[in-house]
């Protein structure tokens, strides 16, 4: 998450959404035609506030964290349980969605790469992975961890692991 930064004009936040293309005979059938839409079903509570103070991976030091749900989504979490390893979806706010190379963990030595061969925050869709553990549950609101996501990322989804810890 080191680096994430605001391209001058661009607004942070929500995905931009393109117009839906004519004419194509499958696209679209079950969303009405539309573009697809994301919907925020929390944003993560954390310590920490910039890029900049966030380690690249969460197991690389990062801080607990609380996971607020908004009150529609509240009842989705029926079912976990403190303990359970989830993945959380997030959008990157503060990503940049220009950026298609990156030297490979900020690292100069390293020759540039497609941001799909890497774990950039900075992307076309700056979405982030995290496989974290649910440490506690109060209401609507998990305390999670580790998690490098800085505060006031917006949450997409919430998944279970499935399978062993170790895979």
């Amino acid at each position: 998450m080191r680096g994430q930064g605001t391209k001058q004009g661009a607004k942070p936040g929500r995905p931009k959404q393109m117009p839906a293309k004519k004419g194509r005979a499958n696209e679209g059938r079950k969303s009405g035609g539309r573009a697809p839409q994301l919907r925020p079903i929390g944003a993560i509570r954390s310590v920490l506030n910039t890029r900049s103070q966030a380690p690249m991976q969460g197991i690389e030091g990062a801080p607990d964290a609380w996971l607020e749900v908004k009150p529609f989504a509240a009842q989705a979490l029926d079912g976990l349980v403190v303990g359970n390893e989830i993945i959380i979806l997030t959008w990157l706010h503060r990503a940049r969605r220009d950026v298609m190379r990156v030297h490979p963990r900020s690292d100069r030595s390293r020759p540039l790469t497609g941001v799909f061969a890497t774990r950039s925050p900075d992307r076309p869709n700056p979405i982030g992975l995290h496989r974290v553990t649910i440490r506690r549950i109060a209401k609507n609101r998990l305390r999670i961890g580790p998690i490098e996501a800085i505060d006031g990322t917006p949450v997409l989804d919430i998944k279970p692991v499935i399978g062993r810890s170790d895979e």
